[in-house]
């Protein structure tokens, strides 16, 4: 399966900072040669994407006639984690004609070694047949040169020989290592964003309150009916008991509501069959059926949740025991509420935001959440979630103008802690926004490392705008076509200070 290629650079190792041009439709390919020293065979560097994979190509010069070691290493997208397992084949190819090596296997995880003699001199292309257990793949470079003699190489690698000032080291060896990744800054609406803090709720129908049915003592099912304790629907969670007691005793109303329901139904059906003879008259029948149904339902409505041992209470929903007012033993009055049982699988945040921000609340579409508890941030979106409200008042006790959220809990929320949100609103303007993980701060500036190849990075300062919580908008410094490194960009400045950079670390040459 043939993936969509799209290219960068052709540099030499230890080459100075360049901007690269971000490919899109055709492909593209931008070349430069090894610094070197004299005697040194200088080396050429090639990358190249497709959809599935990133390859960078460190290789000898190609000189027609002799053999040139091809060192390729093949980083699998989106993870960034080298290829475990594959059969590759490169094939060079020069005015229609073909040098080609097929590898069953690495050299080393990720790394294939290849040796490739061109035939003749000229421009070409480089590409790899890529087969593993997920399919077949292309990655090619779509320009590299053959020269007449190894003189014309280094005299292009000497015109080509840069600074590399600000820049820093970081081997494909390294980047497989660690949670690694690269890519261009995306260009979208970046409206105003407004910062705020919000409390969590369960939402309304995912908590109910249990309260006694009738007065009486409380006496819970289980000794560890305690909050946070797990429930199921139905499960029964206490019983009220109004044994001793002279007044209201649920035990005394359900025995007497039993023996009336009883006498009422034996007085009915008897009052039937002599109504057949004419014995009891409709009006003393009628008089009998409304005293039968009268009892009935005063029985029926104690015997659901009452017996001789008093009231039974159970759980309305499934869920967990939230919080518990009364001790096991304590006496109720009828209506007082004894414990609660929540679920949370719908949550409401509700964020209080200045006053001056009033008449942009309406054009709110979306937020971004940023949990304190596990230190996360999630859009509107994955939290499955919508924008409920928001008010078209200050509240009195605060000044402070209510909006409502509504998201899905995915089990890190906490009802009743606060969470930080970013409330982003409607906008045509476009801006340039990188990741938060993308940036370093360095005494109140910012920067970024800009790729030059997958192993050489530069170090460059940019300006910031606002922030969504995800993700910063960047008002100078770089471009829409400048690769940077979104993942990982603290820990090449950790190896940089502490001085580990090697241009072939892990290398296999």
């Amino acid at each position: 399966m043939k993936s969509r290629l799209f290219f960068m650079g052709m540099l030499a190792i230890g080459l100075a900072a360049c901007n690269q041009p971000k490919q899109t439709g055709e492909s593209a390919v931008e070349s430069k040669e090894h610094e070197h020293a004299a005697g040194e065979e200088p080396k050429f560097q090639y990358t190249a994407y497709s959809d599935n994979f990133e390859l960078f190509t460190e290789a000898d010069a190609f000189v027609a006639g002799e053999k040139a070691n091809v060192l390729s290493h093949f980083s699998t997208l989106p993870d960034f984690k080298p290829l475990e397992e594959g059969k590759i084949t490169v094939v060079l190819s020069v005015n229609g004609k073909e040098s080609s090596q097929t590898l069953d296997r690495s050299t080393k995880k990720g790394i294939y070694s290849f040796d490739i003699q061109p035939e003749t001199v000229g421009k070409g292309t480089l590409n790899y047949k890529i087969r593993t257990s997920k399919g077949d793949f292309e990655v090619t470079v779509p320009e590299v040169t053959v020269f007449a003699n190894e003189e014309q190489a280094h005299e292009a690698a000497e015109s080509a020989a840069a600074s590399k000032a600000n820049t820093a080291v970081f081997t494909k060896e390294q980047s497989w290592k660690v949670d690694f990744a690269t890519g261009y800054p995306t260009t979208e609406p970046f409206g105003q964003v407004i910062k705020t803090t919000a409390l969590v709720q369960a939402a309304q129908g995912n908590e109910r309150v249990v309260t006694a049915k009738s007065a009486g003592v409380v006496l819970f099912s289980a000794n560890n009916l305690l909050e946070g304790k797990e429930v199921k629907a139905g499960q029964l969670l206490f019983s009220i008991s109004g044994n001793g007691f002279t007044d209201n005793n649920i035990s005394v109303k359900y025995a007497e509501a039993k023996s009336n329901f009883e006498k009422a139904s034996a007085d009915y059906e008897r009052a039937k069959e002599l109504a057949k003879d004419k014995i009891v008259s409709e009006k003393d029948l009628a008089a009998a059926k409304n005293q039968y149904e009268t009892t009935k339902a005063v029985y029926d409505n104690l015997s659901k949740n009452a017996g001789e041992n008093g009231q039974t209470v159970s759980s309305p929903l499934a869920g967990f025991v939230k919080q518990v007012f009364v001790k096991n033993g304590s006496f109720v009055e009828a209506g007082q509420a004894v414990l609660v049982v929540s679920h949370n699988k719908t949550l409401t945040l509700t964020a209080d935001v200045p006053q001056r921000f009033a008449p942009i609340l309406g054009t709110i579409q979306s937020a971004n959440i940023h949990n304190l508890a596990d230190n996360t941030t999630s859009t509107l979106e994955e939290l499955n979630g919508k924008i409920l409200s928001y008010g078209k008042a200050a509240n009195s006790d605060n000044y402070l103008i209510p909006v409502t959220l509504q998201i899905d809990n995915k089990g890190s929320f906490v009802p009743g802690s606060f969470v930080e949100v970013y409330l982003k609103t409607v906008t045509n303007s476009q801006a340039l926004t990188v990741p938060e993980t993308a940036l370093l701060e360095e005494q109140g500036n910012y920067f970024v490392w800009v790729q030059i190849n997958p192993e050489l990075f530069e170090k460059r300062e940019v300006r910031v705008g606002g922030t969504d919580g995800l993700n910063f908008e960047i008002t100078g410094g770089i471009t829409s076509g400048d690769r940077i490194i979104t993942r990982g960009a603290m820990l090449i400045k950790l190896a940089q200070a502490t001085g580990a950079l090697d241009a072939h670390s892990g290398h296999v040459h």
